[in-house]
């Protein structure tokens, strides 16, 4: 999968998660009343003396399912990578042994050798 899509799956997510985060915090609770929310009767004339519950309601359902999906999308898209096989390290190379000069060596005797030695 292209990486552009993951970065939009992912975005998505984010928003999602952020926005659901937000719509249930608007919520009331069971007992709470929605002017307390809101501050005073603000709210009944905006959506309606029960169109703010309802409509938080749907919105959230809605969030958490696009949350849901984005998860299984990234969740699949983490699954199936195509994996380059092997580890980090195999595609070091050691660096080159020094070379020796294999004709250098053999045409010394151990006497040449001795007179480069400083005394």
């Amino acid at each position: 999968m292209n990486n552009t899509w993951v970065i939009v799956i992912l975005a998505v997510h984010v928003i999602a998660a952020i926005a659901v985060v937000s719509l249930v915090l608007l919520q009331h609770g069971k007992g709470a009343d929605v002017g307390a929310a809101f501050g005073g009767g603000a709210s009944g004339s905006l959506f309606g003396a029960t169109g703010s519950a309802n409509f938080l309601s749907r919105a959230t359902a809605v969030l958490a399912a696009i949350f849901f999906l984005t998860s299984l999308g990234l969740a699949y898209v983490a699954s199936h990578r195509p994996s380059a096989g092997g580890t980090v390290m195999e595609a070091v190379k050691p660096p080159p042994a020094p070379a020796e000069d294999a004709s250098k060596s053999k045409s010394e005797s151990p006497d040449s050798r001795a007179s480069e030695v400083p005394k």
